[in-house]
């Protein structure tokens, strides 16, 4: 029995002078650095609450850059939790981020997934002071649907009366982003509906409305190209088979033309996400330097 307390005080020890790695440091000492603010509601629609999580650096200091993410699922699955692993890096940095969940299909057909997310997008700015948020940092990603989502929240103007559910009168001026990072998400639906390049997924979301092919139109990232945009990155699979890669082609080819920042980052033989770790490290490194070009100040994951 002494020889057992023995080898167990020693092997306790030697667990206590194990050198951690920074990120095994960082993830043991989370909880005292890192508040968590689940469910929030930031829109009601027809007796429907559409929630966020808010993750926020604890103690004094200056607004953080802050990452507003949304889930992927075709617009009709998934939840918002289902995507906090890809909000980790940003957590470790430094960053607050903005978990967003949204009405899915079966609950508001298009354009309401659309709606909540340029809706969440106006809340965060709204309590950006409440939550030491920096209102001119903050950056929207999103993958697949969520993808298109992150594209559609940054790059949808006040014209374009998307944000009704909580801008009826659409007089207040619509929120600028810092920059959009987009894994492999839908950029032209029209392209969606028939053809070759038919997806079931874009077809139902768009059914329910009185014209479909408009409604494709109007929630298509493409039909909002222009110069003024901020930022954007599109990370894609050339082998993609439920978001066709070129997809992300024509859109940095509409982005190029009028002349609007942005870079596509190929992952060769890459399918519909699930990227090798070499494959999602290099292309993090890729996205860490673009917004280094146009976020000063800022450290990238």
């Amino acid at each position: 029995m002494f020889l057992r307390i023995c080898l167990f005080v020693v092997a306790v020890a030697a667990i206590g002078n194990a050198q951690l790695s920074p990120a095994a440091e960082w993830a043991i000492t989370a909880p005292s650095r890192i508040q968590a603010q689940s469910n929030l509601t930031y829109l009601t629609v027809n007796g429907h609450e559409s929630r966020l999580d808010v993750f926020r650096q604890r103690g004094p200091g200056a607004p953080a850059p802050t990452l507003m993410y949304i889930h992927g699922g075709g617009w009709s699955s998934g939840h918002k939790e289902d995507g906090l692993m890809y909000t980790l890096a940003w957590l470790q940095m430094g960053w607050n981020v903005v978990n967003v969940e949204y009405r899915l299909g079966g609950v508001a057909a298009a354009p309401g997934a659309v709606e909540d997310c340029l809706c969440a997008l106006r809340w965060v700015v709204k309590h950006a002071g409440e939550y030491r948020i920096d209102a001119a940092r903050i950056v929207v990603m999103g993958d697949s649907s969520g993808g298109h989502l992150a594209l559609m929240t940054g790059m949808t103007p006040g014209t374009a009366g998307l944000d009704k559910p909580c801008n009826p009168d659409g007089k207040e001026p619509m929120p600028k982003v810092a920059a959009i990072l987009n894994w492999y998400g839908i950029t032209n639906l029209t392209e969606l509906l028939e053809g070759p390049n038919k997806r079931s997924y874009a077809v139902d979301w768009v059914a329910k409305s009185g014209n479909p092919a408009e409604m494709a139109r109007r929630v298509s990232p493409v039909t909002w190209v222009r110069a003024d945009l901020p930022p954007i990155v599109t990370v894609h699979g050339e082998a993609d088979p439920t978001v066709p890669y070129s997809q992300a082609v024509r859109l940095r080819e509409a982005l190029n033309k009028v002349g609007a920042p942005n870079v596509l980052i190929p992952i060769p033989g890459g399918k519909h996400g699930g990227f090798p770790p070499e494959e999602r490290l290099a292309a993090y490194s890729t996205i860490r330097g673009f917004l280094a070009r146009f976020i000063p100040g800022i450290a990238t994951p």
